[in-house]
């Protein structure tokens, strides 16, 4: 059974860092182009980085180009994302994700963490 486990969020200051992790189980990690997602009240997911199957290509939206590092460690079947030079507007709840097909029973997420960013 394909489970996708977030952890790491919480409470940052504006300026501050966070790494979020995405713990990965029941499918093929190695094999997997992963993203990580991003939502806040009243919006739609809004795609943040994804990084290829084998960790050597990365691609991050242009708001986060520069400060979101996003990366994987196969041997572990972990994800994460390092956050730095936090703005307010990156509060949401982080989704971390994977796609393996053409169906939406293809298409898989976490629970999702928290990150506010306040003083």
């Amino acid at each position: 059974q394909v489970q996708l486990v977030e952890s790491g969020g919480g409470l940052v200051q504006p300026g501050g860092s966070l790494t979020l992790s995405c713990a990965a189980f029941g499918f093929p990690f190695s094999s997997e182009v992963m993203n990580w997602y991003r939502q806040t009240p009243g919006t739609q997911r809004e795609l943040v980085a994804t990084i290829t199957s084998n960790g050597g290509h990365t691609n991050n939206v242009p708001t986060v180009r520069g400060r979101f590092t996003i990366s994987k460690d196969n041997a572990k079947s972990m994800l994460y994302l390092q956050m730095n030079s936090l703005h307010y507007v990156a509060t949401a709840v982080y989704y971390c994700n994977v796609d393996m097909g053409p169906s939406n029973e293809d298409e898989y997420w976490g629970q999702g963490t928290q990150v506010t960013v306040s003083s």
